[in-house]
């Protein structure tokens, strides 16, 4: 018996979710942005939690912070939310001429902008009655945004095609399976490698440098680690290396080899 969808069956489907999303009411949408942002939230603040500490292989640390972050995708992808990221993937309808750009540039918009507004939320939830960022984990935290804001737009934007490349082939995994455990293997291991390698995922960033930000004056850390200008090079250029990776290389090649002779 057959436990997995072939290709072509990901593919119709990833169309007709494309074409659901951008049909369905804004507000509906937003909601559902809103609670991505704060899933893949959860998600970055486990994997700093994971980092805390010393490990002897460094190797190890990354593989375990890429593993606890899956959690983001698995509550986006199983419970339902819009996640900017997995939405690149609407180019397939829009290739396939079932859907128009504005309708996919709304899209983009309204769940970007609710996924850093779930995201930012968060943060405040964490920083400031929550003070769960003063101590150890909060110096972990801003250790990786202050490399984060580091990169030039570059560096980001190669690492955020990576990312995307990896999490809209988590997508389809979890769509290849019909079952629970199948969908959370399938997200688990391409999660797990882009966060291990070192990619930029936007969503994710929208937590981090905010986070980190944010709590630099509860570690008497200087404003300067974390700088304006270093986040909105990161969060531009990841996010445009996210719709490169997502839309392009997964998205749009994908719909030349399977559904282009259909149409």
């Amino acid at each position: 018996m057959k436990t997995f969808r072939e290709p072509l069956e990901v593919m119709r489907s990833l169309s007709d979710s494309g074409v659901k999303k951008v049909t369905r009411p804004l507000y509906k949408t937003l909601i559902l942005a809103i609670l991505a942002g704060v899933y893949i939230g959860f998600a970055g603040q486990l994997a700093m939690v994971a980092g805390t500490g010393e490990i002897a292989w460094s190797g190890a640390k990354k593989i375990l912070m890429g593993s606890v972050f899956s959690l983001g995708l698995m509550l986006v992808m199983i419970p339902g939310a819009d996640l900017f990221t997995g939405n690149t993937l609407i180019t397939i309808p829009l290739l396939e001429k079932k859907t128009r750009l504005s309708q996919l540039l709304m899209n983009w918009a309204v769940v970007y902008g609710g996924n850093f507004l779930g995201s930012f939320l968060l943060t405040l939830l964490l920083v400031y009655p929550g003070n769960m960022l003063s101590g150890e984990v909060g110096q972990t935290v801003v250790q990786v945004a202050s490399g984060k804001a580091s990169l030039t737009w570059a560096e980001a934007l190669a690492r955020g095609i990576g990312a995307n490349w990896l999490v809209c082939l988590a997508v389809w995994f979890a769509l290849s399976s019909d079952s629970l455990e199948g969908k959370i293997l399938g997200i688990f291991f391409p999660v797990m490698g882009f966060v291990a390698m070192g990619f930029e995922h936007s969503v994710a960033n929208m937590y981090i440098l905010t986070a980190g930000r944010l709590a630099l004056p509860s570690l008497s850390l200087p404003a300067g680690l974390i700088p304006w200008e270093g986040i909105a090079t990161n969060l531009i250029f990841s996010t445009i290396g996210n719709i490169i990776g997502g839309g392009l290389f997964v998205g749009g090649i994908y719909w030349y080899i399977y559904l282009k002779e259909e149409n």
